[in-house]
């Protein structure tokens, strides 16, 4: 299985550069494969964010995310990597990913990432 790579992300300048607005988009047919048991694992990833000079192009989001159907990862590590990668691409003001998944064995699991990640740290 190969690694999902953020070259495919395409992105396209921001039309309103000076306003801080909410962009959302979620993704209802995400899957990966548990690197434990090889099973598919189905989510919906819903990514939220304010864009700086960049926003990411649908279409290439879709083609980056398909990439994972393929490839074997656990929850947290599939959520932190599209984090990482879109924030790589685009450098937002703030972004959020939110991957729900579906339960499997009675357990329901959502991660939730942010950048930047000041909301965790303790006072």
């Amino acid at each position: 299985m190969s690694e999902p790579t953020a070259d495919l992300l395409e992105t396209f300048e921001n039309p309103n550069v000076g306003r801080d607005y909410i962009i959302e988009t979620v993704c209802p047919e995400f899957t990966s494969v548990c690197p434990k048991t090889g099973q598919p694992d189905f989510g919906t990833i819903t990514i939220t964010y304010i864009a700086d000079e960049l926003c990411y192009e649908l279409k290439s989001l879709k083609l980056y995310l398909q990439q994972y159907r393929n490839h074997g990862a656990f929850y947290e590590s599939v959520t932190n990597k599209i984090l990482d990668d879109l924030v790589e691409v685009t450098q937002p003001r703030m972004m959020e990913i939110r991957a729900d998944f579906t339960p499997r064995g009675g357990i329901q699991t959502s991660v939730i990432v942010n950048y930047p990640d000041e909301f965790l740290e303790e006072d």
